[in-house]
């Protein structure tokens, strides 16, 4: 994937676009509740210092073709409410990873989600030409497995002692999986409020 190139996608609900050091102000609202961090590999930002290290981090990974990380606009608000990515780029094997995610958390639960999951999916599976997508997720949060279950991603196994988290702890971390033809079914059903309209 072209790390380079500026993606913005759009929906009726939220914008993507690339993640900036000028997104300072509106992160600030939204990053520091410690609950978003709970279960992320990710240090909690904590303060301004770890803010603009975030920030510095994301231009980083993308610079370096780790991953691409979006800024999450919430189109009612027009304040950018959270981030998200693409990474783990394997596109000669026609897939790659959405992660990265966190919402402010009066943005959690409303849908919003979903229609970022939307929009990667449509381009993953259309202008980038994947056969799969994966997801995963820390095997303790529940939250995060039940949304991917209902966006109809498939669970397809556990890692044990996979990776390290924020706090020390090595979490097991739970796969699952979107493939082109599922992804052509379930833009008709789960994601049709989003597809029929952009």
């Amino acid at each position: 994937m072209d790390c380079s190139r500026c993606i913005t996608l759009e929906n009726a609900r939220v914008r993507l676009r690339p993640l900036e050091a000028s997104d300072f102000d509106d992160l600030k609202a939204v990053i520091f509740d410690p609950e978003i961090w709970r279960f992320t590999t990710t240090p909690n930002p904590g303060d301004a210092v770890g803010l603009a290290a975030y920030l510095t981090q994301a231009a980083h990974d993308r610079a370096q073709h780790r991953r691409y990380p979006f800024a999450i606009i919430d189109r009612t608000s027009g304040r950018v409410v959270g981030s998200t990515s693409y990474g783990s780029f394997a596109l000669e094997d026609k897939r790659l990873e959405i992660g990265w995610t966190w919402l402010g958390r009066d943005f959690q639960r409303t849908g919003l989600n979903r229609a970022v999951k939307h929009l990667l999916l449509k381009y993953a599976f259309g202008e980038l030409g994947c056969e799969r997508v994966e997801l995963k997720t820390d095997a303790l949060n529940w939250q995060s497995r039940e949304a991917m279950r209902r966006m109809g991603a498939t669970e397809e196994g556990t890692l044990r002692s996979h990776m390290p988290t924020q706090g020390g702890r090595r979490r097991d971390s739970v796969y699952f999986s979107i493939l082109k033809p599922e992804w052509d079914v379930l833009r008709k059903t789960v994601f049709q409020e989003f597809d029929a309209r952009g």
